[in-house]
């Protein structure tokens, strides 16, 4: 108890974490413990014996009745103690999220690192595979970038491919943005997203996790925590994903959860179409611009968040604009430059060598060198591992 005041913790909060510590306890258990006491203080002031007739397997009402439970949390807030500016958030906490609790098996506790307010605050899930093409990749960043212009909260789950790219749309829009870990909130995963993640928290934005800190990223509790990306939101963006990628948990629980599913249509001859473009024929929201997103949000919402009329012209400094501002003045460009970018898609990439064989003999291998660079110096083209190039949006 004494480590739980000095972290301005009420013992609520410490006995949420010791049952979500508890050995033994699953969500369907813990959900029918909680509904046979009434309550989780309740559960620490019940005897063995009456653990035991609430069908608690032996480890647990052991655990729980001889206090081993608490030496688990104190331990776990101990370490929290010396992780700065982590915070735990009991299940009951003024500061947990209300969205969050309505599903079936909100999490016990959340970690989290950054402002603990973003989390209540109307935002939309955007995921897809950690595989992108060049235009998931342009898309995720373009939506996101417009979404979180207009106030809307941007949550993901970090990880390579179209999370991350939709963390960066929100992060160049100065927007706020969530990412729901798998790992520990103090274990970034993966290690060359640390700089996206400090980007999250310098912006007002949240890393949050339901798992203990130090817990390392193993496979099976990726799909745990889609659970949360989807619970936190109002509704649920697919961009990009396989027939057997994670982001179709994530939009099944959307669906029981009752949030709206939106996606992107992509190419049919590509495999990372078929989970959005499978959703779309089964009823979810088609969504090519910002606007298909916001129009299904509830009306008093939009107004807040969005005071210009949809489908005005987009704000200063998003994506679209940025794009429309970048191509409107291609023809002053020189003629090396204009025949390269011509030849540059913004869904398809395509490789140095390539461009050299179309363009000899009319521009040199230097002239194209240079061209690329002054292209994508611009920021009219991205160069891609293995130097290939796409257009930016």
């Amino acid at each position: 108890m004494v480590i739980a005041e000095e972290l301005g913790l009420k013992s609520h909060e410490r006995e949420w974490l010791a049952l979500s510590l508890t050995p033994g306890l699953g969500h369907t258990r813990t959900r029918r413990l909680l509904q046979h006491f009434t309550g989780v203080q309740q559960i620490f002031r019940a005897s063995l014996t009456e653990l035991e007739a609430a069908q608690l397997p032996a480890s647990a009402a052991q655990s729980i009745a001889g206090g081993a439970s608490f030496q688990l949390a104190d331990a776990e807030l101990k370490k929290v103690a010396a992780a700065p500016g982590v915070r735990v958030l009991g299940l009951d906490s003024p500061e947990y999220p209300e969205h969050l609790k309505q599903i079936y098996d909100p999490p016990l506790v959340l970690y989290v690192r950054g402002n603990a307010e973003v989390l209540s605050q109307p935002g939309i899930a955007m995921v897809g595979t950690r595989h992108p093409t060049p235009y998931g990749l342009g898309m995720a960043e373009r939506l996101a970038c417009d979404l979180a212009a207009r106030g809307l909260i941007i949550f993901s789950g970090l990880a390579r491919g179209i999370d991350s790219a939709s963390h960066r749309g929100a992060i160049k829009a100065t927007g706020k943005t969530v990412a729901v870990l798998g790992t520990g909130v103090d274990v970034i995963y993966p290690r060359e997203n640390r700089k996206l993640a400090d980007s999250i928290l310098e912006l007002g934005g949240a890393i949050i996790s339901e798992f203990g800190l130090g817990t390392a990223p193993t496979p099976q509790n990726f799909p745990i925590r889609n659970r949360i990306i989807s619970g936190l939101s109002y509704g649920v963006l697919v961009v990009e994903a396989g027939e057997y990628s994670g982001t179709r948990i994530t939009a099944r629980c959307a669906l029981e959860q009752c949030r709206e599913v939106f996606a992107v249509p992509g190419n049919v001859t590509n495999r990372n179409s078929w989970g959005p473009n499978t959703l779309i024929k089964q009823g979810a929201k088609l969504v090519a611009t910002w606007e298909d997103v916001f129009e299904e949000l509830p009306t008093d919402l939009r107004v807040r968040l969005n005071p210009v009329e949809v489908g005005a012209q987009p704000l200063t400094g998003s994506l679209f604009a940025e794009a429309e501002a970048k191509t409107e003045d291609v023809a002053a460009l020189p003629t090396a430059q204009k025949k390269i970018f011509a030849m540059i898609k913004a869904d398809e990439s395509i490789h140095i060598d390539t461009l050299m064989e179309k363009l000899e003999p009319a521009v040199s291998s230097s002239e194209v060198f240079t061209a690329l660079f002054e292209l994508e110096m611009s920021g009219r083209i991205r160069q891609l591992p293995g130097k290939c190039y796409v257009r930016v949006f």
